[in-house]
């Protein structure tokens, strides 16, 4: 006689009959046939080697070794309900936390987290602010929003919601703008521009995809973040380079433009998170994600 646990298909027929005296009705509470529920108490009978029911009239009667594993496995199974139940509902209940660049957070997403939470209101997020130190590994953290690029972490799974693009902005107040809102972009390589150390490749890629010597630029004011650096721009102070999403909101209020357009980098806005912790309400953030990106196209 083997000491492994049944196959727990069986223990959930045996347990669904046990409870409800009735194998036709264990088999439509489990949504399987009459047959599959006969097969498998008969797979538990001999496993364990005894009668666990006995014919009585029309219907069943459990044997002594039926009602000892009627009560042992009727009180498994309602702990293991209420244990699932109470996870799920802790999983439901508790925010799904979201990490972003400050700069993300500011720019892009607090003027939309309106429209997010009408549009999922179940989501409950909870937003988490930082600048390169946020990882969705570590606990506390559901899943990051980043600029990145490929290839992707093993352990990450990833959803791609659009292709970065940057391009330089300036303030219709910048007292250089009248002169360089006509000019071609080469005027940038004799500009003091704005730039940011936490993405010091901006400039030089952008300048790469216009053709343009990068070793010709000049750097005037530096920012710490990204966010900084486009607050100076707001001001006045010169002409910065930013990704359209982070900008959006000021070229359509006229506080900033672009007379250059914007152009694609290899990088994606990324939505990251461990494979190990999948959790439906990611895809569900990352299809509003995407389809907010649209919008603004």
């Amino acid at each position: 006689m083997s000491h492994d646990l049944p196959p727990l298909n069986a223990l959930r027929a045996f347990e669904a009959t046990a409870r409800l005296n009735s194998v036709s009705q264990a088999a439509e509470q489990l949504h399987v046939t009459h047959g599959a529920v006969s097969r498998q108490l008969k797979v538990l009978e001999e496993h364990l080697g005894v009668s666990l029911f006995i014919k009585e009239g029309r219907g069943l009667k459990l044997t002594d070794a039926g009602m000892r594993l009627r009560d042992v496995s009727a009180e498994a199974f309602e702990r293991l309900r209420t244990v699932c139940a109470e996870l799920t509902q802790s999983t439901a209940d508790a925010p799904f936390v979201l990490g972003c660049s400050g700069s993300l957070l500011a720019r892009w997403f607090i003027p939309r987290l309106g429209r997010l939470n009408a549009d999922l209101p179940d989501l409950r997020l909870h937003l988490s602010a930082g600048e390169g130190d946020l990882d969705p590994r570590r606990p506390g953290l559901d899943a990051l929003l980043v600029f990145a690029e490929p290839p992707w972490p093993a352990d990450m799974q990833v959803f791609e919601l659009a292709s970065e693009r940057i391009g330089p902005v300036m303030s219709p107040r910048f007292a250089g703008y009248e002169g360089l809102k006509h000019s071609p972009a080469t005027a940038l390589l004799s500009e003091p521009l704005l730039h940011t150390t936490s993405r010091p490749q901006a400039w030089p890629s952008w300048a790469q995809q216009r053709d343009l010597d990068a070793g010709t630029l000049t750097y005037g004011q530096g920012f710490e973040h990204l966010y900084y650096l486009l607050e100076a721009a707001v001001a006045g102070l010169g002409v910065a380079i930013a990704p359209e999403p982070l900008v959006a909101e000021d070229l359509k209020a006229g506080r900033l433009v672009a007379p250059w357009g914007f152009s694609e980098t290899s990088a994606q806005l990324a939505l990251w998170l461990p494979k190990r912790a999948a959790d439906g309400r990611a895809r569900q953030l990352a299809q509003w994600l995407k389809n907010e990106l649209r919008r603004a196209d």
